[in-house]
């Protein structure tokens, strides 16, 4: 039969189980502390790459951003260029037409006889054009009498290619701004024919205006097509 504890047994017995449960709290506030540890470790690690996509993905669309920027620059910069090369260019050709110009106007005031071989073959070609019997002559006042020489030459020339009689009236009427050369209008006064030097020459210009870009500035690199 088991005796009861004396008090030094039993401060003895409260001791050790002050001692387990003083080991088994430790214990435990380890276990709570390393997986407190672990779950900051991940929530850190999360954290740190949430932070990190975002930053990369800051960068990538300032990075994206700076690249449209130097496209939209480099762009304007290079349609700035070609205007300014396409200004020079359209200076350039009217410079040249602006030459032209100037040696017609030479031909009509001081080459008459050039002036007046052109202005039979002008007339001749109206002339046959028209293919009426009656044509109204315009042209300068200065003009009058060396239009109406070689409207009657030309008429002489009608009458050997077609068989027909012309009935020519000549008029100064046309500005003395003009450069020159005459405008036919048929009897019934239906069709006009513009023969001045001026409307020859812009159109000229017009038909001649790819050939001449192609001489001074080479091919045009963005045409596809030729005919």
């Amino acid at each position: 039969m088991s005796r009861p504890m004396n008090d030094d047994e039993v401060l003895n017995e409260l001791n050790k189980m002050v001692a387990f449960i003083k080991q088994e709290a430790l214990e435990k506030a380890r276990e709570i502390k390393v997986k407190a540890d672990e779950e900051f470790a991940i929530e850190k690690a999360k954290l740190v790459k949430q932070e990190q996509l975002a930053i990369d993905a800051q960068y990538e669309k300032k990075l994206k951003g700076a690249e449209v920027s130097q496209k939209i620059a480099q762009s304007t910069l290079t349609n700035k260029s070609r205007l300014r090369l396409l200004h020079r260019r359209e200076e350039h050709l009217q410079d040249l037409f602006s030459t032209c110009r100037n040696q017609v106007v030479t031909l009509s005031s001081s080459d008459t006889d050039a002036y007046s071989e052109f202005l039979a073959g002008v007339l001749s070609q109206g002339y046959l054009y028209l293919m009426e019997p009656s044509v109204v002559v315009h042209c300068r006042k200065v003009d009058v009498s060396v239009v109406e020489e070689a409207a009657s030459s030309a008429a002489n020339t009608y009458k050997e290619t077609s068989g027909r009689d012309v009935n020519v009236d000549v008029k100064g009427t046309l500005s003395d701004d003009i450069a020159g050369g005459v405008k036919l209008v048929s009897g019934s006064g239906r069709i006009t024919l513009d023969n001045t030097l001026d409307e020859r020459l812009r159109l000229l210009e017009d038909r001649m205006l790819p050939e001449i870009r192609k001489d001074l500035f080479g091919p045009n690199e963005n045409r596809k097509f030729y005919t």
